[in-house]
């Protein structure tokens, strides 16, 4: 660690006029010199740096700070063994163990078989990332191997059926999308009125289906971004209509519609869709746009991986509480989802500080600002970030702010962190 040092005193200063004809005396400054110097090098801090933070004073009882070197060892602490609620910042905890599991160059994949009644059948495994484009590509593909089927069959099997996500409260707001097996636009879809009030999607690469619309006119909302599907089985089926969209307009005749079912060993495949998204450019992204849909999808992906399927909250549970308690070393985390949107998540500033050293090598995959790597959650009444702070090369220093009461200050408390850490360069 580079430590930032003051000039001697003056007087440290010796005289050369009074030792430069003594060899004796020289030999003497020399030595006191060195000592002087030896003295300075021992100091733990710089001149600058402080015993204490001025913002811990506006850590409440109910909230957690800690600060940590890049040796981890903690500089600045208060309530830092306090279960605190995480919010959002329990999607690094997420995304290490996903990371940890399928490594960070893992694909996700789509499947599609045809059975011996010529029915299209659709199997998935849990893609955050089936958009529209993706869609769209895949029809294409699909329309050079088959010019028609009967029925499309959706095989949503791999996610247990209706998982009700922890402090979901059930809202159109995009934060309470529900998970799904099979899903589209990460489950939302965003539309607006034309200039005669008609309803018109707000992306021209998604169209606005048939069950879009009915959704749409049934719940009366005001144009934006919504989710309108509170189960994944409607998921599924946007999902479908948006394919069967796309397959229709290359030329693909249906001569049924849409339903569910599962694929059996008669049936034959002929694609499989790997995404061309690694899971590091999806953890990217989930961190960017802090995607309650996308932190639980894998989530759930990586508890039916580990546990196998159908993947269920206990098994996501069980897979990330197991890589808590064998990496970072964590026995007393309570976790109940993946993504932090519930108020029972519970871990410690110390819990954290460990997570953030596992999730060190892809810091890179956080938002970053002057130099810092970071976070940030929210909840009514909480506040929380956490992340890194680059003091020079393989300088990384660790921060964890928990503020689990109303009167938080969170961008305050970082640069009075920021500020400390900095004078330690």
């Amino acid at each position: 660690m580079n430590f930032m040092f003051g000039p001697l005193s003056r007087s440290s200063d010796i005289s050369h006029r009074h030792f430069h004809r003594s060899p004796r005396g020289t030999l003497w400054a020399i030595g006191l010199g060195m000592a002087l110097a030896a003295l300075s090098l021992s100091q733990p801090r710089a001149a600058c740096c402080k015993d204490t933070l001025s913002c811990l004073a506006g850590i409440t009882e109910e909230d957690a700070l800690l600060v940590a070197d890049p040796d981890g060892k903690i500089l600045y602490r208060k309530n830092e063994t306090r279960k605190c609620i995480p919010a959002s910042t329990l999607k690094v905890l997420t995304a290490a163990a996903a990371l940890d599991h399928f490594g960070p160059s893992y694909r996700f994949r789509t499947e599609f078989y045809l059975d011996p009644l010529q029915n299209l059948k659709v199997k998935g495994y849990g893609d955050p990332f089936l958009v529209s484009e993706v869609l769209e590509e895949l029809a294409d593909v699909l329309s050079s191997k088959i010019p028609s089927f009967r029925w499309l069959i959706l095989d949503d099997s791999y996610f247990s059926p209706d998982i009700v996500i922890p402090g979901c409260d059930g809202s159109t707001n995009p934060y309470d999308a529900p998970v799904g097996a099979i899903s589209a636009n990460f489950n939302t879809i965003a539309f607006q009125r034309d200039k005669k009030g008609e309803i018109v999607s707000a992306e021209k690469q998604t169209p606005l289906v048939p069950f879009a619309r009915d959704q749409i006119h049934s719940l009366d909302l005001p144009p934006g971004r919504h989710t309108f599907f509170f189960e994944s089985r409607s998921a599924a089926r946007y999902t479908g209509e948006l394919l069967l969209y796309f397959l229709r307009k290359k030329g693909v005749a249906c001569g049924g519609s849409i339903r569910s079912g599962t694929v059996g060993p008669e049936d034959r495949l002929i694609y499989t869709h790997t995404s061309t998204l690694p899971l590091e450019t999806v953890v990217q992204n989930m961190m960017k746009s802090s995607s309650n849909f996308m932190a639980n999808q894998l989530f759930l992906a990586l508890g039916a991986s580990l546990c196998g399927p159908p993947a269920t909250l206990a098994k996501g549970v069980d897979a990330v509480a197991g890589f808590a308690r064998k990496k970072p070393g964590l026995n007393a985390v309570r976790i109940v989802e993946g993504s932090g949107l519930s108020r029972e998540n519970r871990l410690s500033a110390i819990d954290m500080l460990a997570v953030l050293k596992q999730f060190q090598p892809y810091r890179h995959l956080l938002r970053e600002k002057h130099g810092v790597y970071y976070k940030t959650g929210s909840l009514k009444g909480i506040r929380t970030r956490v992340g890194y702070i680059e003091n020079g090369p393989g300088e990384i220093f660790y921060f964890v702010i928990f503020f689990n009461q109303a009167h938080y200050k969170i961008d305050e408390t970082l640069q009075c962190v920021k500020n400390e850490v900095c004078c330690r360069r």
